[in-house]
């Protein structure tokens, strides 16, 4: 397949386009296709999150949808490493359950919250590039599934005890193959090239192959684009800068640390054939530069 004209990246759309009601389509069409139901999306704003951090505008993207269904989706672009995200996904959605949640309301009238992570970085250990988080409860006996009764049922109008709590997905769009098997593949493949392709048909793509064309940006948004592509470009380099310098500084220290510790056995060694000849500790302190405890300690 032939790939098809750079479109405009989708964490740059998030913060320009994709809020107006006109745009909404295209990130209607993502989230159908991730959590595998048709949906309707009411209101896209920037999170209070987000508005808090205006240092991090490079290195993160974020939104807060709201759909026609009474939930809530915290979409997320992360472009830098952050060792600690998975404790700042957790922050983000007990946020949102908090703040949505009226002084005096019943914990049954809780929003429903998915956390949506694109990330353009590797995000702990795993082979996969798609990974779901939900809440189960298992027995520690008789190792069954608790379930909802009739009753919780009726009053919380869900079937499933996961469907209460806050469920995650994290995207790590670098560990893609480029293969798209499915329509949900399609979708992280124009988030990794910024490109789609011709025989593509996943919802909302079409919409952002129209809409999400830099060429068709007026001039004073294509300029501010281009920055914007320029700066997490330097971000980026800087970034593989640091951790390149880190590698060849650790190795130094290391083949130092090496050199050092293999000195040391050495050492012993010397030190223990000086002292099966009979000497004395403090003659094997001045011909190997052990010090005298360290030396009692090898023959205890």
């Amino acid at each position: 397949m032939l790939k098809q004209k750079q479109l405009i990246r989708f964490d740059w759309a998030m913060k320009r386009l994709l809020r107006s009601k006109a745009n909404f389509g295209i990130l209607e069409g993502f989230l159908s296709e991730l959590l595998k139901r048709d949906l309707k999306i009411i209101e896209i704003a920037e999170s209070e999150s987000n508005k808090n951090h205006k240092e991090n505008k490079f290195n993160k993207v974020d939104v807060l949808v709201k759909l026609d269904s009474g939930e809530i989706v915290l979409v997320e672009v992360q472009v830098a490493d952050e060792v600690d995200f998975f404790f700042r996904m957790l922050f983000s959605t007990s946020k949102i359950i908090t703040e949505h949640l009226k002084e005096g309301s019943e914990y049954s009238e809780i929003k429903k919250v998915y956390s949506v992570n694109i990330l353009y970085f590797d995000l702990g250990h795993g082979t996969d590039y798609i990974y779901h988080g939900t809440t189960s409860f298992i027995g520690l006996n008789n190792h069954d599934v608790l379930k909802l009764s009739t009753k919780q049922k009726n009053v919380y109008q869900k079937e499933l005890i996961h469907q209460i709590y806050p469920e995650y997905y994290l995207i790590k769009v670098n560990q893609f193959n480029d293969i798209a098997k499915n329509t949900l593949d399609e979708w992280i493949y124009f988030l990794k090239n910024e490109a789609i392709e011709d025989n593509f048909h996943a919802k909302g793509l079409a919409e952002a192959k129209e809409k999400l064309d830099s060429l068709k940006l007026p001039e004073k948004e294509r300029r501010e684009y281009e920055r914007y592509l320029e700066n997490v470009r330097y971000q980026n380099s800087m970034l593989g800068s640091s951790f390149k310098s880190g590698m060849a500084e650790g190795e130094i220290r290391g083949k130092a640390e090496g050199k050092i510790e293999g000195e040391k056995v050495k050492a012993i060694a010397i030190a223990k054939k000086m002292k099966s000849a009979g000497m004395a500790n403090e003659a094997i302190q001045q011909f190997t530069e052990l010090s005298l405890d360290e030396i009692s300690k090898i023959f205890n």
